[in-house]
């Protein structure tokens, strides 16, 4: 005789069976019957009380984002529900696979304006890709068997609603899910022709880049190799920063605002783009149209969304830049190569000038040295979004075997707590941070009880400037006055001591210096409070350095307000380069 079970029950089992390890959430009356069930299974799944439920949604997306595997979170009816939006998004737009369990009121009560009742399915009609609520109790572990492999399928959100009758009826316990069928897709292999003509292209450039995405993840050692035969410099996407490691020579950074000197300027330069496995929207502002452009992606949808494409190749980014290296020829180093290592050089320099600076407030870069420094190797950091975005691109040194991920095209502020607390939940043994502004913090620093409670040794860094700087540039370049942008202080060291973790408000290099030294031997989160100054990060997609090209009187200004006396401009580094080859 079949044994009976809960249809909870049997659903979380699924999620067992998919390799689900954490569910982030908040209960509401609407869902008791599954946290019932995560009571049955708390030996086999790991059930983590946030304060919030976008703090929830959040927490899946940062897991997802770092493990590459499904995360879960799930909200009550109502205002639970509701709730679970923010951070959905962001796992839908950064192309993540999520699966959200969306408490009901019990089916008797549905259709009867119950209290807390809403149509929840037209809401996550747009965030997800399968979104259903269960009718019958038999069915449960079946919809979210379905559920799970259309979210990985499509890389998305699944969204499963819950009457909550259903989950206390019992069924039979024969449900056997389809998790040891799934297998990853099998990724285009590169056509031969397209890969000779791509050479051909790419070849005949005289300033050609390798624009390097998300899609290319997991091809470090392939692209480095291109590039050491080619002699072509990279930019990385935000999203793919580590794919390349931020200390190797050829790698510019990124273009756009969240960007770097070399990076916008070898862009802007370029008269040819390969660019591989990514959907950057603002290429518009920073390739020239005329430039030739090769684009490789698993997505034949996205071929021409953001640049004529002279070349569009369905192929796996991999194994396409390995089947390229092959094809190439060894290139000598040009002028444009030398000049592109030239102003990544100047630039890091520039960077590491201010290390050690001392004023007060302090500026940003002696806090990501000390960063850089206690990092691990496999150190996972999830940063906010603004101008620490901003910040954590160029100084953050994703080497080794270091994770960065940030909410990169939903941009939602308050994401780093949230993602660091889904890191550390699937990594204990991992060194996870988060790195907020104080506007990003103060939206979800509650859930800093969450790290408390569970005893997550997350090492949280506010960056307080008192203003949404981001937004203050945005008013600063359209004249604009400044309005809303202003925030009040707070002492967010003593707020974290009183939530439980421990806490350092910082004013000085030597009390920066001190609390990171302590914060080593935490033995729970700790939250280090860095009153900075409120300049804004140097406008790269902006520069004015160069007197030939620029007003001078303009151009001293710039150089004044950013420090930037050292900073080349990037015209006379590639003279300075092309006069040396011909002295050769």
């Amino acid at each position: 005789m079949t044994e009976k079970i809960n249809a909870a029950d049997a659903m979380i089992k699924v999620l067992e069976d998919w390799g689900i390890h954490n569910i982030y959430g908040l209960p509401g009356g609407s869902f008791d019957s599954t946290m019932n069930a995560l009571y049955n299974r708390r030996h086999t799944i790991n059930y983590v009380q946030v304060r919030h439920e976008e703090v929830g949604a959040l927490a899946a997306a940062g897991e997802a984002k770092v493990t590459g595997r499904i995360g879960a979170t799930f909200g009550s009816a109502g205002p639970g529900a509701v709730h679970l939006l923010n951070g959905l998004y962001d796992a839908q737009y950064d192309h993540v696979p999520v699966l959200a369990l969306v408490g009901q009121v019990p089916t008797a009560a549905m259709n009867t304006n119950y209290f807390q009742e809403m149509n929840e399915n037209p809401m996550f009609a747009d965030v997800s890709v399968y979104n259903r609520t269960a009718m019958t109790a038999a069915q449960l572990p079946h919809v979210v068997d379905e559920a799970i492999r259309q979210a990985y399928k499509h890389q998305g959100v699944a969204v499963v609603t819950i009457p909550k009758d259903l989950g206390w009826q019992q069924i039979d316990d024969n449900y056997v899910s389809s998790a040891n069928l799934y297998q990853k897709p099998l990724l285009p292999e590169p056509d031969p022709e397209q890969v000779a003509t791509a050479w051909s292209i790419i070849k005949g450039a005289k300033k050609p880049i390798l624009y390097v995405g998300n899609g290319a993840r997991g091809a470090r050692d392939e692209i480095i190799a291109f590039s050491e035969k080619t002699h072509i410099p990279i930019i990385t996407t935000a999203l793919a920063k580590g794919v390349v490691p931020d200390d190797y020579k050829a790698n510019m950074g990124s273009a756009g605002r969240v960007a770097s000197k070399p990076g916008v300027e070898v862009a802007r330069g370029a008269d040819m783009v390969l660019f591989l496995g990514s959907d950057f929207p603002f290429q518009p502002y920073f390739i020239a149209p005329n430039a030739k452009y090769i684009q490789v992606d698993i997505d034949a949808s996205k071929f021409g969304r953001r640049h004529t494409v002279d070349l569009a190749v369905l192929a796996d980014a991999k194994k396409f830049i390995k089947a390229l290296t092959t094809t190439a020829d060894l290139l000598p180093e040009t002028a444009w190569y030398r000049a592109a290592l030239a102003n990544k050089a100047n630039w890091v320099d520039w960077m590491k000038s201010f290390e050690d600076d001392a004023e007060t407030p302090l500026r940003v870069e002696p806090i990501f040295k000390l960063i850089n420094e206690m990092a691990e190797k496999d150190a996972i950091f999830q940063v906010d979004v603004g101008n620490v975005t901003i910040n954590g691109m160029r100084y953050l040194k994703a080497n080794d075997d270091q994770v960065f991920t940030t909410s990169g095209w939903y941009a939602t502020m308050g994401y780093a707590l949230p993602a660091a607390i889904g890191a550390q939940a699937e990594f204990p043994d991992r060194q996870v941070w988060s790195i907020s502004g104080d506007g990003g913090f103060a939206m979800v620093m509650q859930d800093i009880m969450t790290q408390v409670k569970y005893h997550l040794p997350i090492i949280n860094v506010v960056l307080t400037n008192q203003s949404l700087g981001f937004i203050e540039a945005e008013q600063d370049d359209t004249h604009q006055p400044h309005s809303g942008v202003d925030l009040i202080g707070a002492d967010y060291g003593k707020a974290a001591e009183a939530m439980g973790a421990q806490g350092f408000e910082v004013h000085t290099l030597d009390e920066l210096k001190d609390a990171f030294a302590k914060a080593k031997d935490r033995k729970g989160p700790v939250v280090i409070d860095v009153k900075i100054s409120n300049l804004r990060p140097i406008p790269v997609e902006q520069l004015v350095l160069d007197k030939q090209t620029q007003d001078p009187e303009a151009v001293d200004a710039f150089v004044k307000k950013y420090h930037a006396e050292s900073l080349i401009p990037f015209r006379q580094l590639l003279e300075d380069a092309e006069k040396a080859k011909a002295n050769v």
